[in-house]
């Protein structure tokens, strides 16, 4: 019998996160800080409207561009936020979460052999994605001296004649690094001059903590070659209702809609109306789980300056990524023995891309209970590696 499986498929490896928590699952008294989900539930008056829609029989299929009242309300949204507008009626379209978005826009823009740029540690489909896609994954590796955000040497030394796309993952997952507009205008200037197109994964927009977040579409001359991805899991702790957006240059959005017409047909009817409710009233929800959010990352970096554990200040997202060089481990030989020695689970920096070794990532979409659980259990393992030295 032939090999049933397409070798890029096989050729894949699996996700470096999972299988830390398929352990924990079975572990009584774990403490996982790996996933990277709000604790927080869907604010009521939000989860009300996705109620409200099912009472009302609104079970029906949308337009493969999904509901023009939600589109109309997203493009409200990026222009008072963020400075940046759309036409709803063609460079707005809802998606299956943001990861679908990834998924069709690098397929809609990549032809065989063509290039992507990847700065890494960031999350883990963008490779895939683009392989899957018949592109070229040109991974990048971002450095902690500069606070893991990509600078514009580095992006110019990764350029080659091929390059077609690049994906600027910030708020980043997982190291919570930035970019504030004076690194984005270098990298826009760039992309301009080699006529690059950037895939702008914004779905921790909202969870900035230094400036207000600023998106590279909003920057002159950048619009036009900018597909900009956000979603309402981790802002609006929608993640169960699986929605994402993508908004861009019209001709782009058109094949992205194509595809996801075929593939989606459209994302899920009630989540989309539950969405139109989020953005017209959940600023207030928004600004309190930032907080509480920021609270925690505080209390995280608090706590690693007093054991002495190394770690940059993240500004978004609600991971941080300290530094484990010290005990001359593997990344996933220290996250292994922390699960085995004191059942808390945290992700090898490896699992973001290869320059992730020697960090961990550890979230704190958590309460302060279970970071402080968690913490002192970290604390014990650290402080029995260093008295074995």
């Amino acid at each position: 019998m032939r090999d049933p499986i397409a070798k890029k498929v096989a050729g894949m490896k699996s996700s470096g996160i999972r299988k830390f928590f398929d352990i924990v699952s079975e572990m009584p008294d774990a403490i996982s800080l790996g996933v990277g989900e709000p604790d927080f539930d869907t604010p009521w008056h939000v989860r009300d409207e996705g109620i409200y829609s099912l009472e009302r029989g609104r079970t029906f299929y949308t337009s493969n561009s999904g509901l023009m009242e939600l589109r109309t309300e997203i493009c409200r949204f990026l222009r008072s936020h963020y400075e940046v507008s759309y036409d709803p009626a063609s460079e707005v379209l809802i998606t299956v979460g943001g990861s679908e978005a990834i998924d069709i826009g690098l397929r809609a823009m990549l032809e065989e052999g063509e290039e992507v740029i990847i700065p890494e540690p960031s999350y883990v489909s963008y490779l895939p994605c683009t392989i899957m896609a018949g592109g070229v994954p040109v991974e990048l590796s971002l450095k902690e001296e500069n606070e893991f955000r990509l600078t514009a040497e580095e992006f110019r030394e990764a350029i080659t004649p091929r390059t077609k796309i690049l994906i600027l993952p910030f708020p980043n997952n997982p190291t919570g690094a930035i970019m504030e507009r004076k690194d984005l205008e270098g990298i826009a200037k760039l992309c301009i001059e080699h006529d690059i197109f950037v895939l702008s994964d914004e779905i921790y927009a909202a969870l900035t903590y230094k400036n207000d977040h600023v998106s590279i579409a909003s920057l002159p001359g950048m619009k036009e070659r900018t597909i900009l991805i956000n979603g309402f899991s981790k802002a609006y702790a929608m993640t169960g209702w699986r929605l994402g957006y993508a908004c861009g240059p019209k001709n782009i959005v058109e094949q992205m809609t194509k595809i996801h017409q075929y593939c989606i047909m459209c994302a899920p009817t009630t989540s989309q109306y539950a969405a139109v409710e989020a953005l017209r009233h959940g600023d207030r929800d928004v600004d309190e789980m930032r907080e509480a959010y920021n609270e925690r990352r505080r209390f995280l970096l608090h706590e690693f300056k007093r054991m002495g554990l190394q770690c940059f200040e993240p500004y978004g997202a609600f991971y941080v990524f300290p530094s484990i060089k010290e005990f001359g481990m593997t990344s996933d030989d220290f996250c292994t023995k922390l699960l085995k020695a004191k059942k808390v689970a945290v992700v090898p920096g490896t699992a973001f891309g290869e320059c992730g070794e020697g960090f961990v990532r550890i979230s704190y979409a958590y309460s302060i209970e279970n970071l402080k659980e968690a913490l002192g259990r970290i604390e014990e393992f650290i402080t029995e590696l260093r008295n074995k030295r």
